[in-house]
């Protein structure tokens, strides 16, 4: 619901008074820009003071008791423009900066609200275009439910083999196998990239076949045409190739 006029109808949300009494006085310098209409302390509160007040903008915490900022948002009918505040989220952080929305870091400068401002005001005055895919980015921060295993099938029954004795998935045609440190090889019904998506950061896609438990890895050589050897701590001691592609994800895993 954001709109081309100033100024823009502004809500503040934050569970700390001092955060948000220092919000507002520094917004009070921009009173061309930004129309304080109301604030709350906590997401329940803002959920419903959006709804109510419908505002073009909202500076939203997001570290909050109850709901955080992401909930909040993710309960709402409609999306407003938002700037978020953060006092320590790194991951948060480089969401934010990978999918051009703006964020505050706590507690809020002077000289980083202008540039925010300036950014607003730009953005306000432009033809309007695509915007960030702010429910994209709620979707990258959702917390991972964690797994602690993995179902497989052998036979009439179902096993759960623990993540901490896997050693690698690797795909074979249509089909793709859990490797464990054991030496054992059993047959699963997900794709490498749907493992890749769920699993813990500790796994790492080295190929586009190959995904495999970083905490295993005993190993890491040069290999020919860029690639690297990699030998696992496993039974087989077994030997797994990385693909070009991939070569990046060994190298920020191991500090390359």
């Amino acid at each position: 619901m954001t709109t081309s006029r100033f100024p823009l109808r502004t809500l503040l949300v934050d569970d700390e008074p001092l955060a948000l009494s220092r919000l507002r006085r520094l917004l009070g310098r921009f009173e061309d820009t930004f129309e304080i209409v109301g604030e709350a302390v906590n997401g329940l509160e803002g959920l419903k003071a959006v709804s109510v007040l419908e505002p073009d903008i909202v500076f939203l915490d997001i570290e909050m008791p109850g709901m955080n900022g992401f909930e909040m948002l993710a309960k709402l009918p409609y999306l407003p423009m938002v700037v978020f505040a953060t006092a320590y989220d790194d991951y948060a952080v480089r969401a934010f900066e990978e999918n051009s929305i703006d964020y505050l870091l706590k507690p809020v400068e002077p000289e980083r609200l202008e540039k925010t401002v300036d950014r607003i005001r730009k953005t306000q005055s432009s033809p309007a275009g695509p915007g960030p895919d702010l429910r994209h980015v709620l979707e990258l921060l959702k917390p991972k439910r964690e797994l602690h295993s993995i179902s497989v099938r052998t036979g009439d029954r179902i096993l759960l083999v623990p993540l901490a004795e896997v050693s690698y998935f690797e795909a074979e045609d249509k089909y793709v196998f859990l490797h464990t440190t054991d030496g054992q090889q059993y047959l699963t019904s997900y794709t490498i990239s749907t493992l890749e998506e769920k699993l813990p950061d500790t796994f790492v896609r080295v190929s586009r076949s190959t995904l495999l438990n970083s905490r295993h890895i005993r190993e890491i050589q040069k290999y020919f045409s860029g690639k690297f050897l990699v030998i696992m701590r496993d039974k087989k001691a077994t030997q797994l190739i990385s693909g070009s592609a991939f070569n990046d994800n060994l190298r920020a895993l191991l500090e390359l």
